[in-house]
């Protein structure tokens, strides 16, 4: 029965063909599609597609393979190129004044007689179409392995459009000498569609020409802005024939027919002017003959040509940006490569670096790609710290753009920066082509693109130092957190890493190791969030170390301590925080026994102040003990951590996070493990342990003024040693009141003089509120459609207004 019907449809429309040669008056003949198709309509609009964009996509598409299968037939044909010069792909869209809009897509291909309109748009003439459509209506999730099955691409434009017409000429052969022009139209809502000839004769000359007549909701698709970025998203380097679009755009221009009345006026004025002039009296000729000249070149300059509107019509290329990554890298210029990436990133800043190359993913899918290396982080990055998802890797399929989505597969945090372009010469596509069926490739795909992009990074460090501090500059801190969040890569990550130290610049670990001293065994590192390498240069933890020739890495950024605590050690040597007691140089055993014993010496000669202290401290909660040190030269004392408490930097992390609250506890605990350490070769200590030796004994009497003028000269050097260590004093009141009366006794002034705090009482209560205190305040933008106008002027070279020109008619040269 079915093929009774297709000789039967055949028949018709070869009756169509024949009254065709014989006059266009042939009336329009209707068709019932085959019920397969009406049924594979209803999926296509209904639940195929996720994104109607597509339908510009698949339709170029076409286009494209009428246009190569044209190609290819005229290497043994050459009569098919004739009909039409040149092979190329244009879209216009027009709007009426009746508010309705139809976008037209029209190719050079190889074009369609009335049968194959008949078979590719109206029919299905292949087996299995009920098996297909069955698994097409149960497939919900759009993961059906149905790409290919048959040409779906047109039966995307009732996306849009609530009608469409098919005008086809075939290209002339020798099978088809003398073709003509037949329509194909049918609407959205219809079971069935016309074949006829086309009523204005051979307009085409060799082709397709699709009208879409867009349903109201669509009408956003007949700007030229939206095709443009269709096109730029989906099909700028899905065919290598030029797309051109149909444009118009306003100039201003100088009126002719306004130029020649006011010149013809003027010349009038003149000879007016002239014979008043010559009826005066008497002139010299000469003097006359040059002030005439000069007064007509003076009217010429001053008189502004007059403009007039006028519309110019333009086709202009949308694909003109060839696909680079599919030519050798030789042959490709830095300057290419950079136009390229601007143009499809839109990125006003050129790339730092790129690598184009071409790979297998393992699983058999070949594919070439060009990964870029952006000149500047966008500012959303640091903002959103949790976030990361990958924007701005183009997955294609033999050029054709698919998805920027990699889903699960997306790049972790540090890298979703990067600029991949991924070309698959095939992959497996759901039916709608919108997303892949399998995510091996996606998981195949981020290992490649990492892995790429560490080689194309290790390559700059090694090759162009120049550009590397431009890299570190950016991403210097990137690479810290990739360290910490990417396990795998974590040791390529971290070579990359750079610190400045007391020493030099920048350096790596593994440069930093190069430079350790005899029996170092800990990477000494001094870290103080918010602060530069010259501040922490100059701290009181690294007097000794800097002395004594140690390097020490200044860490000044809130990642640093994170990178080192994750990180632990590098090429198992660990890191030693120089801010924690137990400071250990390596060379502690190599002493001789005359230091020892000094070192013994001092911590009994200042027992007293190291007893009287510690008991000041720990009244104070400043610290748990008092040591005397190893590691000050001209300080007088500084407050360290102990092993088990928190650095001035980790406190201000734990702070800002608020992770204390949930562990108040041991927070409480940790901030008291505290060490005071004191220089004994410091004067100040020294005169301090004097004056403790000259207060009185137990069994003797006390003198409370002595005791009580030491203890606030004790708690300002604690808490100043606080301070400069980078903690916070326990109570800054109270430290700035005891230095404001240290100030006023320096000074003479006398510690009980009162301060005037005589000030100016506030109005009284007044809980009035305005009469409109609850009207919501407008908002000229809530609708999108605010306006913001303004004004243009254009100067010459010396800043004088030469005419002011609206905005909107303005041609921009630099455009």
């Amino acid at each position: 029965m079915r093929l009774l019907q297709t000789l039967l449809f055949t028949l018709s429309v070869f009756s169509l063909y024949v009254f065709a040669q014989a006059g266009s008056d042939v009336p329009k003949q209707r068709h019932a599609y085959q019920s397969d198709v009406a049924r594979l309509r209803k999926i296509v609009i209904n639940s195929l597609y996720s994104h109607r964009d597509v339908f510009l996509r698949e339709l170029i598409s076409n286009a494209n393979d009428a246009l190569e299968k044209l190609r290819l037939t005229s290497l043994t044909e050459p009569e098919v190129l004739t009909g039409a010069e040149n092979m190329n792909i244009t879209i216009k869209a027009e709007k009426d004044e009746d508010g309705t809009a139809k976008i037209i897509i029209r190719d050079t291909g190889i074009g369609m007689t009335p049968e194959e309109l008949a078979n590719n748009l109206g029919t299905l003439a292949k087996s299995g179409t009920s098996e297909f459509l069955s698994r097409a209506e149960s497939d919900t999730t759009g993961n059906g392995n149905l790409i290919g099955a048959f040409g779906l691409g047109f039966y995307s434009s009732f996306l849009v459009a609530d009608r469409v017409q098919v005008a086809s000429r075939a290209a002339k052969s020798s099978h088809n000498p003398s073709p003509a022009q037949y329509v194909f139209s049918s609407g959205a809502d219809e079971n069935s569609y016309e074949i006829y000839p086309d009523p204005r004769g051979d307009t085409l000359g060799r082709g397709t020409e699709i009208t879409l007549f867009l349903k109201p909701d669509a009408l956003e698709y007949a700007d030229t802005n939206t095709i443009s970025e269709l096109v730029a998203k989906h099909s700028s380097f899905s065919t290598s024939f030029p797309i051109y679009m149909y444009t118009t755009r306003t100039e201003l221009v100088v009126d002719e027919e306004a130029e020649a009345e006011a010149k013809a006026a003027e010349a009038a004025k003149k000879a007016a002017s002239k014979k008043t002039e010559d009826s005066d009296a008497d002139v010299d000729e000469d003097e006359a003959v040059v002030e005439d000249a000069e007064e007509e070149k003076e009217t010429e300059e001053k008189r502004e040509p007059k403009l007039k509107p006028v519309t110019v019509e333009e086709w202009i290329q949308l694909n003109s940006q060839p696909p680079i990554w599919m030519r050798d890298p030789k042959t490709v210029t830095d300057e290419e490569y950079e136009n390229f990436y601007q143009a499809t990133f839109k990125d006003y800043q050129k790339p730092l670096a790129w690598y184009h190359f071409a790979g297998d993913s393992g699983s058999g899918v070949s594919f070439r790609s060009i990964i870029y290396v952006p000149s500047r982080l966008d500012d959303s990055y640091w903002q959103n710290p949790l976030q990361s998802v990958t924007k701005d890797i183009r997955l294609m399929v033999k050029r054709v753009f698919i998805t920027s989505d990699l889903g699960d597969e997306a790049l972790p945090k540090w890298a979703n920066w990067v600029k991949v372009v991924v070309d698959a010469e095939d992959l497996p596509l759901n039916v709608s082509r919108e997303t892949l069926q399998s995510t091996q490739f996606l998981k195949q795909l981020k290992g490649i693109i990492l892995k790429r992009l560490l080689q194309l990074l290790a390559r700059i460090q090694t090759e162009d130092p120049e550009k590397w501090e431009k890299v570190q500059e950016v991403y210097g801190n990137v690479f810290k957190l990739g360290a910490v969040e990417d396990h795998k890569n974590r040791e390529k990550l971290a070579s990359l890493v750079r610190f400045a130290t007391n020493q030099r610049n920048s350096t790596s670990l593994d440069e930093y190791l190069e430079n350790k001293k005899k029996g170092q065994s800990q990477i000494f590192y001094l870290a103080d969030m918010g602060k530069s390498a010259s501040e922490l240069a100059g701290s009181v933890f690294i007097e000794k170390l800097h002395a004594r020739g140690y390097e020490v890495l200044l860490l000044g950024d809130p990642l640093d301590e994170v990178f080192i605590t994750n990180i632990r050690r590098w090429k198992k040597i660990p890191f030693q925080d120089v801010a924690k007691a137990g400071l250990k140089f390596g060379d502690e055993d190599a002493d001789p026994e005359e230091e020892k014993e000094e070192q013994a010496r001092l911590t009994e000669k200042f027992k007293p102040l190291i007893e009287w202290l510690r008991k000041e401290v720990r009244e104070k909660g400043a610290a748990r003990d008092v040591v005397i040190s190893n590691r000050l030269v001209t300080s007088s004392c500084a407050i360290v951590a102990d092993e088990s408490g928190y650095t001035a930097n980790l406190e201000k992390l734990i702070s800002s996070s608020h992770a204390q609250a949930n562990h108040k506890h041991m927070w409480e605990f940790a901030k008291k493990q505290k060490v005071l350490e004191i220089n004994p070769r410091s004067p100040l200590i020294e005169g301090l342990l004097k004056r403790i030796e000259r207060l009185p004994a137990e069994d003797e009497e006390r003198d409370p003024e002595a005791e009580e003028e030491l203890k606030e000269v004790a708690t300002v050097l604690v808490d100043g040693a606080l301070v400069r260590s980078g903690f916070a004093v326990t109570d800054s009141n109270d430290f700035f009141t005891r230095v404001d009366r240290i100030l006023r006794r320096s000074l003479g002034v006398s510690e009980t003089a009162p301060t005037d705090t005589t000030v100016k009482p506030a109005p009284p209560v007044d809980p009035e509120l305005p009469p409109d205190a609850d009207v919501p305040e407008p908002d000229e933008f809530a609708d999108g459609r605010g306006r913001v106008s303004w004004e243009v002027e254009e100067i010459d070279e010396f800043g004088n207004v030469i005419k002011d020109v609206p905005v909107d008619t303005k041609r921009h040269d630099e455009l």
